[in-house]
């Protein structure tokens, strides 16, 4: 048990060092940085999306506009992986609880989307800033 304890250990401070968060460290970090739920948001061609995990996927719709997803179940866990992300919406004006996010390649596997919270983009580029610095100065020895 120890031993699993340690590796844990050791793993974690690997990932500090190399400065790159756990899935589970970043979603903690952007949930952190999120507002309330919203119903539905204003659908607009987006800038970009990244994946968090299996899960959770933050939308960029402008440079300082960004929501956080939960989806309904795992249809991010692609194996050949996909620069690419669909959107179905109902409306086709705004983005909702009832829409789906579509991950093309995985034979069109979608999810609904249970949750959207808009995303506090300066402060979560501070905290990601501080952490970065953090890890690079652990690494240095500082």
């Amino acid at each position: 048990m120890k031993a699993m304890v340690a590796a844990a250990l050791a793993l974690g401070l690997a990932g500090c060092a190399t400065g790159r968060l756990s899935d589970t460290e970043r979603l903690a970090l952007y949930q952190q940085h999120a507002g309330a739920p919203v119903n539905q948001i204003r659908y607009v061609d987006p800038m970009g999306w990244d994946r968090i995990d299996d899960q959770h996927v933050v939308l960029q719709m402008r440079p300082n506009e960004s929501w956080l997803l939960r989806l309904s179940g795992p249809c991010l866990q692609w194996s050949s992986g996909s620069p690419f992300l669909g959107l179905s919406s109902f409306s086709g004006m705004t983005l909702s609880t009832f829409d789906k996010v579509v991950a093309p390649g995985s034979n069109q596997l979608s999810c609904l989307i249970q949750e959207i919270r808009p995303l506090d983009v300066k402060a979560l580029r501070a905290a990601e800033k501080a952490l970065r610095e953090k890890a690079e100065a652990q690494a240095s020895g500082t």
